[in-house]
């Protein structure tokens, strides 16, 4: 119990690595539209995308989704991926959206947070970033 009201982490390690693989899985997720293109197409319909570089933006953000998402499950360049995803993701809440963090673009702005959180904190020590660079690291 004393634990529980501690300033020191409850299973950091797990956790962290939990939450990682939990946001790639949401990214790819939401990536894995670049491949249905009655979705894709949907989505050109948006007064956002209707500009004659609507469809290569979509494309753009999608695949930005899918690769961020598959490099944070596996924890491969996770820096990369948080960088990735921070961008797509604000991009989608203040542009695409109409940067109402506290309403309407919530859900999009808490992945900037959670790119945010992994950019700062980096893969953990459950990640392929851990087993190429542990000899690297300070």
């Amino acid at each position: 119990m004393k634990d529980l009201f501690s300033s020191s982490p409850l299973w950091y390690t797990a956790g962290l690595t939990l939450a990682r693989i939990i946001t790639g899985f949401f990214m790819i997720w939401h990536g894995w539209e670049i491949f249905d293109s009655n979705i894709m197409n949907g989505y050109l319909q948006w007064d956002v995308f209707k500009q004659s570089s609507g469809k290569t933006m979509i494309y753009l953000g999608k695949a930005a989704e899918l690769s961020a998402g598959i490099f944070l499950f596996i924890g491969l360049f996770t820096r990369i991926a948080a960088i990735i995803l921070i961008g797509a993701m604000s991009y989608i809440t203040f542009f695409v959206g109409h940067g109402k963090v506290w309403y309407d673009d919530q859900h999009p702005f808490l992945f900037v947070l959670l790119g945010l959180i992994f950019f700062v904190i980096g893969g953990g020590k459950w990640s392929i970033d851990y087993l190429l660079f542990k000899n690297k690291q300070r």
